[in-house]
């Protein structure tokens, strides 16, 4: 019998100016981890983060969990549209060593059945060591039409880079993986 394994580690990144200061509650980084509590069946472990906009900051703290506080996987909710401080997308080009545009691409189709606007969305996702980073939206909904879109991959790409192992419920999301 094998030994179980270790719970994944999930960060959940919230990018705000405003929520950072306190002035705007955080509603992106809650419904991450409501979604992720729903539809994963495996142990994880989920740390949750706020950060100012801003490419160094955001940067800084993916670097941070990835490296330090070695998260299998990232979500970084926020700063994905074309506003000036909006630079989510270039703090994760700053620290991935692989881009996977497939991911930014399958969330912008999935919110563009929603809504017009989601074509200013700048999602995408990468990895950096064994740690899968996805940029997601900051409102709750898109949050959920993107990781329903997205996320029957996610667990195979996690085995692929060596990360921790997750399971979802098939009856929300049913995990691709190809038969042994």
């Amino acid at each position: 019998m094998s030994a179980p394994k270790p719970a994944a580690r999930i960060a959940i990144l919230t990018v705000s100016d405003r929520a950072s200061k306190g002035e705007y509650q955080d509603r992106g980084g809650p419904a991450a981890e409501d979604w992720l509590r729903r539809t994963l069946t495996t142990p994880v472990e989920i740390l949750r983060r706020i950060t100012p906009d801003g490419r160094a900051e955001v940067a800084t703290e993916l670097r941070d969990l990835a490296d330090n506080w070695r998260a299998d996987l990232i979500l970084a909710t926020g700063g994905t549209g074309p506003s000036p401080r909006d630079q989510t997308p270039e703090a994760l080009a700053d620290v991935i060593n692989m881009e996977l545009p497939g991911f930014g691409e399958a969330m912008r189709a999935a919110n563009g059945k929603v809504v017009a606007t989601a074509i200013l969305s700048r999602q995408t996702a990468g990895i950096r060591g064994k740690t899968l980073i996805i940029s997601l939206p900051g409102s709750p909904s898109a949050i959920a039409t993107s990781l329903d879109s997205i996320f029957a991959a996610v667990p195979y790409c996690l085995d692929l880079i060596g990360a921790g192992w997750i399971e979802t419920d098939p009856t929300l999301i049913k995990a691709h993986r190809p038969k042994a």
